[in-house]
């Protein structure tokens, strides 16, 4: 008996889903796009005629850098590609991650930076900004 409700399933069953036509199914393997499973989400309210919806300015705040020798140089320099947030949102780095950082900066991404000023960058992150002496 169960082989043969199995061979009714699967020889008359398609046949009578088309026939009744089932949401979506256009003909066997064909189905119309958006209507099986999808979820319908209501439009929204429209606004009043007098109102007004506004965001504000995008916020653009940058952490000051901590004050020490070196600082001008960060700005003037690391500021030329990207923003001193960079620095500051980085969480405390060990000295020889900003010195390969610095590095990096300079021969893989271009960085016009004489040597002298990148030792002194490189100092001026590694005692502001490294493992144990991170200032707030």
């Amino acid at each position: 008996m169960s082989k043969y409700y199995w061979w009714l399933l699967v020889a008359v069953f398609p046949v009578v889903a088309l026939a009744q036509g089932l949401p979506g199914v256009v003909r066997e393997g064909e189905y119309i796009q958006g209507t099986l499973g999808s979820i319908e989400q209501a439009a929204p309210a429209p606004a009043p005629g007098d109102s007004v919806y506004s965001v504000g300015a995008w916020p653009t705040y940058t952490p000051p850098l901590a004050d020490g020798a070196g600082k001008d140089l960060v700005v003037g320099f690391c500021q030329v590609c990207h923003s001193t947030t960079y620095i500051t949102m980085q969480p405390p780095l060990p000295a020889g991650a900003w010195d390969a950082t610095v590095k990096k900066m300079i021969n893989d991404f271009g960085a016009a930076i004489p040597e002298e000023s990148a030792r002194q960058i490189t100092t001026y992150l590694q005692a502001h900004y490294a493992v144990g002496n991170r200032k707030q």
